[in-house]
């Protein structure tokens, strides 16, 4: 093991700001929400205490009590009793990405997160119980409070969305006539792809809830004649996957179950493939990123699914995935990686 480059001082230092972060992200989440931070970035020769105070309409203690503590996390910076926003502060406010993240763990998972330890002895989302008492979160997407719903589909749609163009450019090149949308959500990659290939028919495949929204969005769009719908609980594992099409296709999908269902899952896939068909697995792989900001988001997005979603999966390493699909009777033909921000397109054949 290689010798750590921090001092003792330092690694403490780095104790305190993980024993600390809740507040931390507390007290950011709150200035960017009193247009504090918004204020810092227009005012570039930065402000005073009072001018922060009179312009945000927030006390002087209350302003007091944010600034301290977002000038200790480098989120503020101060000289000659004027603030600044810094360079950390200006992504906590600009960033789309930042901003969807920020929101998406406020929203949806701060407050289950409480529960992470029972959810890992139980194998339960634990944390869950903050919205119902429901066994996965997946059924009732529709019916999360508002706030909450918005964070979730923002977050998941971001990420996905960026690698589309990217996936439907190689999807197209397949020369495929239909595909078996597995998951399909709220119909935004079908929707998507049935835009940019013509020659293309869908059909979305998921519970009877989310074709419920994916059937309202299909519509607005004009699309009826090219993506149908089949509702299936997916983990029905008696039941059938739809045969006769060119491309199966996954995204952001296999993630949401345990070891055990993604492969039985696969294996049920595999059955209803001819030797034709192909598979495609769309998946922000945690070993496979370019950049250090990917992989801390994929990371830490895996105690979501077990807090919050189902108690038993995680975001995929190359090594675990790539056995669920040996292990399902599939051959890995090729993997595109660095499609979007952080995702990689597995394509297999059935062995």
């Amino acid at each position: 093991m290689k010798k750590e480059k921090i001092s003792a001082l330092e690694a403490q230092l780095e104790a305190q700001k993980i024993a600390f972060a809740p507040v931390i992200f507390q007290v950011v989440r709150t200035m960017r929400e009193f247009g504090i931070l918004k204020l810092l970035s227009n005012y570039k020769k930065g402000l005073t205490l009072e001018e922060i105070s009179e312009q945000s309409e927030v006390s002087i203690y209350g302003v007091k009590v944010l600034l301290e503590s977002a000038v200790s996390a480098s989120v503020i910076l101060v000289e000659d009793e004027r603030y600044y926003l810094s360079k950390i502060g200006y992504f906590l406010e600009n960033d789309k990405m930042t901003r969807i993240n920020m929101d998406y763990n406020h929203h949806v998972n701060y407050h289950g997160l409480y529960d992470l330890d029972k959810s890992i002895k139980e194998f339960q989302p634990v944390g869950l119980q903050v919205f119902g008492e429901w066994n996965t979160i997946y059924p009732n997407l529709s019916i999360l409070p508002d706030n909450a719903k918005k964070a979730w589909f923002d977050f998941d749609h971001f990420y996905s969305d960026s690698a589309f163009d990217d996936a439907i450019a190689i999807i197209k090149k397949s020369e495929a006539k239909t595909l078996l949308d597995i998951g399909g959500n709220t119909g935004k990659f079908s929707i998507h792809c049935a835009s940019y290939v013509d020659d293309i028919n869908l059909t979305i495949l998921d519970l009877p809830e989310q074709i419920e929204m994916a059937t309202e969005n299909i519509k607005k769009n004009n699309l009826e004649d090219r993506v149908k719908f089949y509702p299936l609980n997916i983990l029905d594992h008696n039941s059938s996957i739809p045969k006769g099409f060119d491309i199966i296709w996954m995204s952001q999908f296999l993630d949401c179950f345990s070891e055990d269902d993604a492969i039985k899952i696969l294996s049920r896939v595999a059955e209803a493939m001819d030797k034709y068909s192909q598979i495609f697995i769309l998946e922000p792989i945690l070993d496979r990123q370019q950049h250090k900001t990917a992989t801390y988001c994929i990371a830490n997005t895996s105690p979501y699914f077990t807090a919050m979603a189902n108690g038993c999966s995680k975001m995929f390493n190359t090594k675990d995935l790539f056995a669920y699909i040996r292990k399902a009777g599939l051959e890995i033909e090729e993997c595109y990686d660095n499609l979007g921000f952080s995702h990689s397109l597995v394509k297999c054949k059935k062995v």
